[in-house]
């Protein structure tokens, strides 16, 4: 959720819905503050386990529950391994997406 640009700024995380609408914004942590600590900070996990929605996460993401589903970590995956980890990252797209477009807008920079 918090990443740190190439110019230096940190960025604060987004939630995205499928159909690309941003339906969160955090305020602002430091850049040295791991996703799932900053998600546990702003009360993300508890919050989302308890409404029952299905989460797609990126791996920064792993053991926030089994609410939140990650994809396969390992470098030596197998072929249904790696298509399952291939058909996850077209469900995460349009999310990616509209994080990218809101972390490319001019007012969130300082």
């Amino acid at each position: 959720m918090f990443r740190q640009s190439q110019e230096a700024r940190h960025e604060p995380p987004a939630i995205a819905s499928p159909d690309r609408t941003i339906v969160w914004v955090s305020g602002p942590l430091p850049g040295s503050v791991h996703d799932l600590k900053a998600a546990r900070i702003w009360g993300l996990v508890r919050k989302l386990a308890a409404s029952g929605v299905l989460v797609l996460a990126d791996k920064g993401y792993v053991g926030a529950g089994p609410h939140i589903k990650t994809p396969l970590q390992g470098q030596e995956q197998a072929r249904v391994m790696q298509g399952r980890n291939r058909a996850y990252a077209k469900l995460c797209a349009p999310g990616e997406r509209a994080n990218a477009r809101f972390k490319n807008w001019k007012t969130l920079t300082k």
